[in-house]
């Protein structure tokens, strides 16, 4: 254990080390609209037993730091195996937050609103993640008395020492969607998020039983292989379907597995890689999701280093850009490996600079999210530095979806600078609205100099994207004119005309 200990802190000041030689050579150009995500997990055990103070203590300081790393969107896990980081009359109090699974948190608190809270107060997006199928990972030795393992056990099936939702059967289907028409009936979430969990990841020798429901919900299939995908399929556009029905804005995002299929199981569609394939060994036919329309967002875990024998990044990067292009692409990336890795082309650095350069030059690439926050706060190589110095140094909306909404709102109205008890602020009035996709959800402020062009295409003039009707300015002597351009952003984002005005500081 000593020696373990030892080897870990000597791995961790060589990639801090190697972070210092890698500042950029001149900074990057920050998109103006680009996906910026991190996922936090609970399912690794990082807040089991923490109690209420000190996880919000935790997730709040994880909060203020991709802030301030630029991150604009927060992928929070809150359904790890059919229970629930939220109040929940349908499955129990997860044992990831109380280390007891149907035990309540005390002080009593709901994580997932308390989470919409924060992050919407941080100008963040918040997506509540849930593991639609898995239904006891292996350490759970113990379900509450209303877990659906318990009450309907004839629904699971045992497999690796996991308990899996059947997905051959349809009441699970509706039940998983029960379960997210729930969380999206009662949270001001602005997306719904599912992982790379759908038949179980296989192990060689251990067969799925699910040999009786091919039998009984077989659907005409002679092929059982084809029969789960054909399952998945159907769960991934009824589950999409159903929050749109409840709420047409929140998004439905997907993060899948990295290898789609290796060239040699589709020499046509295939990767030139050598692994577990999504479509083969998973059952999830992903780009038939995408170019379907059935998810908003699609996020492939390209979680190897530029160079990877059997998952070069380079390639998968390169693969899933000409690939999945029919609804919005961000690319899961590991924190952790990509400062492990040398760039091959340039020895002195990590591989952040060479994957950021990658992005660039992926054109249906608009995004990335994070594995995982904690690693990113913990700035190992000075990855978050080096997104709050250059890559994402400047805010970002959210990337268009207009497939989903395509009309902007109206633009604000009545911006006017005035004190306050507290400070010297910009206020503005929300522009009237009929309907959801009229409204006014956010607001983007710009400022600008005296005499200095107008440019709203440029994010280095936003100063701030609040939800609130308010931002509060810099006062220093009254001396200094600038104009500031106000726009109103609705739910997909779409950005109204500005509203200026003149402002001394």
């Amino acid at each position: 254990m000593r020696h373990y200990h030892f080897i870990l802190r000597l791995l961790l000041v060589t990639l801090l080390f190697t972070g210092v030689s890698n500042v950029a050579n001149g900074k990057s150009k920050p998109r103006k609209r680009e996906f910026r995500g991190a996922w936090i997990q609970c399912v690794n055990g990082q807040f089991q037993g923490m109690g209420t103070r000190e996880m919000q203590r935790t997730l709040a300081y994880q909060l203020d730091e991709l802030q301030k790393d630029g991150v604009n969107a927060i992928i929070f896990q809150v359904r790890p195996e059919c229970d629930a980081l939220y109040q929940s009359k349908l499955e129990p109090w997860s044992k990831f937050l109380t280390g007891r699974q149907g035990v309540a948190p005390s002080p009593y608190w709901d994580p997932l609103q308390w989470m919409v809270d924060e992050c919407h107060k941080r100008g963040m997006e918040l997506h509540a993640w849930i593991n639609p199928y898995r239904a006891k990972t292996k350490n759970t030795t113990q379900l509450a008395s209303n877990h659906i393992a318990v009450t309907h056990p004839e629904r699971v099936f045992s497999y690796d020492g996991q308990y899996i939702l059947n997905p051959g059967l349809p009441e699970n289907r509706d039940y998983i969607c029960q379960v997210v028409n729930d969380i999206v009936s009662r949270y001001d979430i602005d997306g719904l998020h599912i992982d790379d969990y759908f038949y179980p990841y296989p192990v060689a020798g251990l067969a799925i039983p699910d040999q009786k429901e091919f039998q009984q919900y077989g659907r005409g299939f002679t092929n059982i292989r084809d029969w789960r995908r054909d399952n998945v399929d159907v769960f991934i556009k009824q589950l999409g379907e159903s929050i749109h029905k409840v709420k047409p804005w929140v998004k439905f995002g997907v993060s899948p597995f990295g290898i789609y299929r290796n060239q040699k199981s589709d020499p046509r569609n295939g990767s030139r890689t050598n692994g577990l394939q999504n479509y083969d060994d998973l059952y999830a036919d992903v780009l038939k999701w995408v170019n379907n329309g059935w998810v908003d967002y699609c996020v492939p875990q390209l979680y190897w280093e530029i160079g990877n024998r059997a998952a070069d990044y380079k390639e998968l990067i390169g693969w899933w850009n000409k690939s999945a292009s029919n609804r919005p692409l961000y690319i899961g990336e590991d924190v952790l490996r990509t400062v492990k890795y040398a760039d091959p082309q340039n020895p002195n650095s990590h591989q952040l600079p060479a994957k950021r350069k990658l992005h660039q030059q992926s054109p249906n690439i608009s995004g990335t999210v994070l594995w995982y926050a904690k690693a990113v706060v913990d700035n190992p190589g000075n990855y978050g530095t080096l997104l709050r110095t250059d890559y994402w140094r400047y805010p970002a909306l959210q990337p268009l979806m207009p497939f989903i909404d395509d009309k902007a709102p109206s633009k604000p109205k009545k911006v006017k600078a005035k004190w306050e008890p507290d400070g010297y602020y910009l206020t503005w009035k929300a522009p009237k609205a009929k309907h959801w996709d009229d409204e006014a959800h956010r607001y983007v402020v710009y400022k600008f100099e005296k005499g200095e062009d107008i440019d709203t295409d440029n994010p280095a003039k936003i100063i701030g994207i609040p939800y609130d009707n308010r931002l509060k300015l810099d006062y220093k002597d009254g001396e200094t004119k600038y104009v500031f351009v106000v726009t109103a952003l609705d739910r997909m984002s779409n950005e109204s005309t500005g509203k200026k005005k003149k402002v001394k500081l």
